[in-house]
């Protein structure tokens, strides 16, 4: 496993050792002592599974009280995730990554709490499983809208299909 840390202090991509074979392959897709040698130590406590079709977008989301962080990767088709970092005292403040995760490269994403998260669905259809640091509140529940100006993220769709609250969001 391969721990590379982004351009938003404490984003972390995973990419993981893939060992194929002609029966298939194998990977590692966590492994606390790695992880916690790599700066991810906090316990994920709540896993999420959610299925999607081309141009869903969902987020950008945060929970304002008790946040989330989130491992997030693709288990069939592909996204392109997003992290925005809205810690008020961080340097990088309103800055945003993004990075294509798919069933193909098998890439992580570790976003902490701390930041928005949003992604957009690139293939027919993904199947998106992540792991949290905390139980989902939905009385906390909060997010930026996807086509912030100030914020720019590049999502490459002028009309996303978004749900009811995510078109609803607020602006950073």
């Amino acid at each position: 496993m391969k721990f590379i840390k982004t351009k938003l202090r404490d984003v972390i991509l995973i990419k993981p050792a893939i060992f194929k074979d002609n029966r298939g392959c194998f990977q590692e897709s966590y492994h606390i002592d790695k992880f916690r040698d790599n700066g991810i130590s906090i316990p994920f406590i709540q896993d999420n599974l959610v299925f999607s079709k081309q141009n869903v977008l969902r987020g950008l989301h945060y929970q304002c009280k008790n946040p989330q962080g989130k491992l997030v990767r693709v288990l069939q088709g592909e996204i392109l995730d997003v992290a925005v970092d809205i810690r008020k005292k961080s340097p990088t403040y309103g800055n945003w990554i993004s990075e294509k995760l798919n069933d193909e490269n098998q890439y992580q994403l570790y976003i902490p709490d701390g930041f928005a998260h949003g992604y957009l669905v690139l293939s027919k259809t993904a199947l998106v499983y992540y792991k949290c640091t905390n139980i989902y509140f939905p009385e906390y529940d909060s997010g930026i809208i996807w086509n912030d100006k100030s914020i720019g993220i590049k999502w490459g769709i002028e009309n996303p299909i978004l749900s009811e609250k995510d078109r609803n969001l607020n602006i950073l």
